[in-house]
């Protein structure tokens, strides 16, 4: 295992005056949200998570939170309308005029407008759009791997944090168990949507001049380094 990232000096910023303003990009099980939150714990602004903010407009019982309660009941996609609301209200709290990190949304040329007209009129636009690349296969191979302990909670991994007895929670002892999100046909229909619409909105930020491709497959911390280059200068 890999030593735990601790912010560089040159990160580190916290409570100082910040103006960055980003967008993660990838495939599902690249490391947005791993690295999204790295970067924003080293510059102190906070890491928007669309599934985070879906979640707490819910249990908060927002006025969009309900509506988002009503589909996520019914089993439906939240309408894009509806998560344009949820974002604007998150990006009306204060901590988000020193700067953000987006990841999650948006997931298609549709939502990328929409989020674009949006951030224009708040006067809090994207500067720069963080690309992380990772081959098909390896995301599989990544994403498949996965075990969880049924009792405790703690995740393995297959490959890169296998379990010293098979199957079992090295911890509680447990039994670790696949998610079904983690299953090869789950992960095959999440690239395939990925792919069909999620990369479109890649050559409408790259005409803004803002995409920074990241090379995902190094290390965790190496691709933490690579993050920190693409945004030098904000």
């Amino acid at each position: 295992m890999a030593a735990s990232w601790v912010p560089t000096a040159a990160s580190r910023v916290a409570g100082s005056p910040c103006d960055m303003r980003l967008l993660f990009v990838g495939a599902p099980g690249v490391g947005k949200g791993t690295q999204a939150k790295r970067l924003a714990d080293g510059r102190s602004i906070p890491h928007i998570s669309t599934g985070d903010i879906l979640r707490e407009a819910i249990r908060r019982s927002t006025p969009v939170g309900l509506k988002v309660g009503l589909f996520v009941d019914s089993g439906g996609l939240v309408p894009d309308e509806v998560m344009v609301s949820i974002i604007e209200e998150r990006f009306a709290q204060e901590d988000t005029q020193k700067g953000y990190l987006l990841d999650g949304f948006p997931r298609t040329m549709p939502q990328a407008v929409a989020l674009d007209g949006l951030l224009l009129r708040l006067r809090l636009p994207l500067e720069r759009v963080i690309l992380l690349e990772y081959p098909d296969g390896a995301i599989m191979e990544r994403i498949t791997g996965r075990r969880t302990c049924e009792k405790c909670g703690t995740p393995f991994h297959l490959e890169h944090r296998k379990p010293r007895a098979e199957g079992l929670c090295d911890g509680c002892g447990g039994k670790l168990v696949q998610r079904e999100d983690d299953t090869e046909p789950k992960v095959w229909l999440r690239l395939a949507k990925y792919h069909a619409e999620t990369v479109a909105i890649i050559p409408f930020y790259e005409k803004q001049g803002m995409v920074r491709r990241v090379d995902a497959s190094r290390k965790p911390d190496e691709v933490t380094r690579a993050v920190e280059d693409a945004v030098a200068g904000l």
